[in-house]
């Protein structure tokens, strides 16, 4: 979109001439003229920096980048459990969720890395819109984008699944406990919503068990014997960490009361709370709370009120 003034046919001579192109971009940049704005960004451009390049060539580091996401490219579509645990390659998710990063192996991982990387870059983006270089400075989100795992994709789903529930089927089939946010539904009683939500999962659960049925019992193996329900240092969980069902418990009575008092807000925190695993990189799913809190898009899915019956 532009404007163009062009005040040579007006009289003003041709240095009234100017052309101003897209101000609705302007006034959304106007933000990083801020100093406390630029010196934050600059913070966590830095800090990016420092993560993709200093810190993998440091004498002793165990990690590289994109080391979540070498298990999704990785990936065997009918044997995605023969990795250990917490070893590079180690894939935790679905034989659905599997089946669909299968092909990622065709391309060499750096450009796999690139691709998904890129595609979280755009969920951050999409998120926080003209916020996203200050979300930079958010560790889990640096930290996130560096390892390449889906706490950002999970956070589009959090805001996105209010009109497409389908969409919860991604978080069901790869950290499958954030799913105790579909509560949301049940407490308001949205039952059409509640119910694509679990038959998209379960359509999608059925037509990858028809294509690789041992790898289900696979997982189902792996998830009741693995006991992974915290993040493990030096072979021992962090004390400080609560397990893994008094925070399904703490999610599922925030879920409720959020529901009960319409406050999307909770869905990206509860979904945290619950992740299986709650390491550095999962409050990057709190990405989404600016959006669903802001003013533009609370208007555009405000529930209309019931028209009062006339009175007799």
């Amino acid at each position: 979109m532009s404007t163009e003034i062009a005040g040579g046919d007006a009289g003003g001579g041709p240095e009234a001439v100017r052309t101003v192109r897209y101000p609705a971009l302007r006034a959304r940049l106007r933000i990083y003229r801020n100093p406390v704005v630029v010196g934050f960004s600059g913070f966590g451009y830095v800090l990016l920096a420092w993560l993709l390049l200093i810190v993998p060539m440091m004498k002793g580091f165990d990690s590289f980048v994109g080391f979540d996401s070498i298990a999704y490219w990785a990936v065997s579509p009918f044997h995605p459990y023969a990795a250990p645990l917490g070893t590079v390659a180690s894939f935790t998710y679905s034989p659905a969720a599997a089946l669909a990063f299968a092909p990622a192996h065709l391309i060499p991982f750096n450009w796999f890395y690139l691709l998904w990387g890129s595609f979280l870059v755009v969920n951050l983006v999409w998120l926080t819109r003209r916020y996203a270089l200050i979300w930079l400075c958010f560790l889990p989100v640096s930290l996130e984008l560096f390892h390449a795992n889906i706490h950002l994709l999970l956070a589009t789903v959090c805001v996105l699944g209010f009109d497409y529930p389908a969409l919860w089927s991604i978080a069901l089939l790869t950290k499958v406990t954030p799913g105790v946010s579909l509560l949301w539904f049940a407490v308001r009683r949205e039952w059409r919503s509640l119910g694509i939500a679990l038959g998209a999962t379960a359509a999608i659960a059925a037509v990858s068990f028809a294509i690789a049925p041992g790898a289900w019992f696979d997982w189902v193996n792996f998830l009741t014997s693995s006991g992974a329900t915290g993040p493990e240092v030096n072979g021992s969980y962090l004390w400080i960490i609560p397990p893994l069902w008094l925070r399904l418990v703490a999610a599922a009575a925030l879920i409720v009361w959020g529901a009960r008092t319409d406050r999307r807000w909770v869905v990206p925190v509860a979904s945290t709370i619950a992740l299986p695993v709650l390491w550095i990189t999962g409050p990057a799913i709190l990405v989404a709370i600016p959006r669903l809190r802001s003013r533009a898009w609370r208007s555009s899915h405000a529930v209309p009120p019931t028209p009062e019956a006339p009175a007799t």
